[in-house]
């Protein structure tokens, strides 16, 4: 359905030059309509077509530098792709963790590192789209995390389980966060953890055992488990034992990248409500002409615009190289909030067609969800800024 109107985006300055890079990405995802992700959904299947598009136009190496072959972007343009992704109704939670966890390896890895993963990343060769840190018995408390990486030689041998970890099925390496001192001998909670880049392809089958873990939404989601893989120790990603720190570092980018995906599923349900609110008649007249429909699409579009300027702020301080977790982190509660409140109004809206696999509403419904939930829970974005910029006493 055509939309009613055409929302601003993320980044409009002219001083950013984006406009290029959101034509593109818009003209790249016209390839893949509404039945596409619908049979996607259906089949539980992976976007492989549509990842390799994106991967041989470049944006997936958005934020590789040059030097390694890939466009050398800043934040700011990964969120303008991110978020026109999700504003066509594809789905970027396919392919955004390659963006995010780029960044550990490219602030904290080695040269040798660098040089010898990344111009293959940035040409589709290899793809680093899984992010272990996870488990099952810790949550959000990764100080506590069992995973345990030894060192043997010039190797380290992993034991241990990760959960609700996406794309390890179809991701060539995993960034994985395993303790090399047992937090009980560590001089804190957050010392003895070190992160390691994991070469799958060899090794699933043998010393990684994968199973998919079904959900609600296509999110190739799964729980891995290591039983003595041995990690050359050359894969060490900086120093043994400040790995906490080091995936601490890359979750800004992650946050201000899945705020700006938020921001694009939620233009996605108000274009979506307002050009169906202009169409639909009912009792001779359009239904968005009655302010029960007009007045909450309209605050469904404030929202968004608020949450849009937030993650603008977010993505900014950090290309800035300025402290900015409390800005990332409310970027991230905003957008979420104003997609999923975008998500139901949406809904509202279409009222019984919204349920029809056909118009895409309830499927983008059901993958907005998750971002109440993931990468990080809004519970725990309201203690951070209450603790951490308000000066409340610590809950937990």
């Amino acid at each position: 359905m055509k939309p009613g109107w055409k929302p601003a985006h993320v980044f409009t300055s002219s001083e950013y030059g984006y406009e290029a890079i959101r034509e593109g990405v818009r003209s790249l995802c016209e390839r893949f309509p509404g039945e596409y992700w619908r049979e996607r959904d259906r089949e539980s299947a992976y976007p492989t077509a549509f990842i390799d598009a994106l991967t041989e136009a470049g944006y997936l190496a958005a934020l590789i530098p040059e030097e390694y072959g890939g466009a050398g972007l800043d934040l700011r343009a990964a969120c303008v792709i991110l978020e026109m992704i999700q504003r066509t109704g594809c789905n970027g939670a396919a392919c955004h963790a390659q963006m995010y966890i780029m960044g550990t390896l490219l602030r904290h890895g080695g040269e040798a590192q660098k040089r010898r993963y990344l111009p293959r990343i940035a040409a589709g060769e290899l793809r680093l789209q899984a992010f272990g840190v996870s488990e099952p018995t810790c949550g959000t408390d990764t100080t506590r995390i069992a995973t345990t990486a030894e060192r043997d030689g010039d190797a380290y041998v992993i034991h241990g389980q990760k959960t609700w970890i996406s794309r390890s099925e179809h991701s060539d390496l995993m960034l994985l966060l395993a303790r090399t001192t047992p937090r009980e001998e560590s001089a804190k909670p957050t010392a003895g953890m070190s992160v390691f880049l994991v070469d799958l392809r060899n090794e699933v089958g043998k010393s990684v055992t994968i199973r998919p873990i079904e959900t609600m939404i296509n999110h190739s989601t799964t729980e891995v488990f290591f039983d003595g893989l041995r990690v050359p120790a050359a894969n060490l990603i900086g120093e043994e034992g400040k790995g906490f720190r080091y995936i601490l570092d890359g979750l800004n980018a992650e946050r201000v990248l899945i705020a700006a995906e938020c921001v694009g599923d939620a233009r996605f349900f108000v274009e979506h409500a307002a050009g169906y609110a202009k169409d639909r008649e009912v009792f001779g007249r359009p239904i968005g002409q009655n302010q029960g429909i007009q007045f909450p699409i309209a605050e469904a579009h404030m929202k968004t615009e608020a949450a849009a300027l937030m993650v603008e702020r977010a993505a900014s301080l950090f290309d800035d190289g300025a402290p900015c977790g409390a800005e990332a982190n409310m970027a991230k509660y905003l957008a979420s909030d104003a997609s999923w409140a975008a998500a139901d109004m949406c809904m509202q809206t279409y009222g019984g067609f919204a349920f029809s696999t056909e118009y895409d509403i309830e499927r983008k419904f059901r993958e907005t969800r998750l971002y109440q939930i993931a990468p990080i829970s809004t519970n725990l974005i309201l203690s951070h800024v209450a603790t951490h910029v308000l000066g409340l006493p610590k809950s937990f």
